[in-house]
């Protein structure tokens, strides 16, 4: 997708050292402070471009105030800069990277939130954000049971890049305040299709994905020991071009942070 030249510098400034959507008057905005992490990666579907335009979007229309993570290094030896001070202040995490290891100390910024009851949302390749194969630097951590602990799923690769995978609502989830305002009850993703099956016994599965005679869930919330938790495997470049996926992941954030989604600017 071409971006014109305009937006090409905008995105450059955004995600050079972190990109920072807040209000003037912090006082007076008592928008809900959302943290996302992305990573410059060719396989991870261009989240240093789409997701700070989501995140502009959050705090125009809704008032979020959002943060925009860019981590940097070998995966073996990641880190997120200014990750501690956002990281502690956060109502929510959002991770959108892949097989990265970061630092204990890192790493202990993630746990203490979702021990603290704090959710989380997972974009993607969130499904495989800290299975990072080989060794790591000294210090540094891979954790590949965030999958089944925290998202709920297995990741079993994913189906062929073509066609693409048709998405639908699973009848039984309509009603789910996730899934209000989705429209059209089925659609068509240009990305692969994730295998995650199983997921979590306990878990609400909001939409299915299919190529052929394979059916994947591609949405779903679950608690994590009191944590909030909403993933989706979606988050194909083009997916973020549909006004049903905006809404999804709209509604899914302030699902996980237990918030009614307030009225458009």
């Amino acid at each position: 997708m071409k971006l014109n030249v305009v937006s090409s510098v905008l995105l450059a400034l955004l995600v050079a050292v972190g990109f920072v959507v807040r209000s003037a008057d912090a006082q007076a905005d008592k928008g809900p402070n959302i943290v996302f992490f992305v990573s410059e990666d060719p396989s991870n579907y261009e989240a240093t471009r789409t997701i700070p335009i989501f995140a502009k979007m959050l705090h125009d229309r809704y008032g979020c105030q959002c943060t925009v993570l860019e981590g940097e290094g070998e995966p073996s030896a990641f880190k997120f800069p200014g990750m501690k001070k956002a990281v502690e202040t956060a109502d929510l995490l959002v991770i959108f990277f892949r097989r990265r290891a970061l630092s204990t100390e890192q790493f202990g910024l993630i746990r203490k939130h979702l021990a603290a009851g704090k959710p989380l949302v997972g974009i993607r390749t969130a499904n495989h954000a800290f299975s990072v194969h080989g060794d790591v630097a000294a210090g540094h951590e891979k954790w590949w049971e965030f999958v089944p602990e925290v998202l709920g799923c297995g990741n079993h690769g994913y189906g062929p890049s073509k066609p693409g995978l048709d998405v639908a609502v699973v009848p039984e989830a309509a009603e789910h305040p996730v899934l209000a305002g989705v429209k059209p009850l089925k659609w068509h993703s240009n990305g692969p299709l994730y295998l995650v099956k199983p997921i979590d016994k306990k878990a609400t599965a909001l939409l299915t994905g299919s190529v052929g005679d394979k059916i994947e869930p591609v949405a779903w919330t679950r608690d994590c020991k009191g944590a909030r938790v909403f993933y989706t495997s979606l988050g194909y470049p083009t997916d973020f071009d549909l006004p049903q996926f905006r809404t999804l992941l709209t509604n899914g954030i302030y699902w996980a942070m237990n918030r009614p989604v307030p009225e458009a600017r």
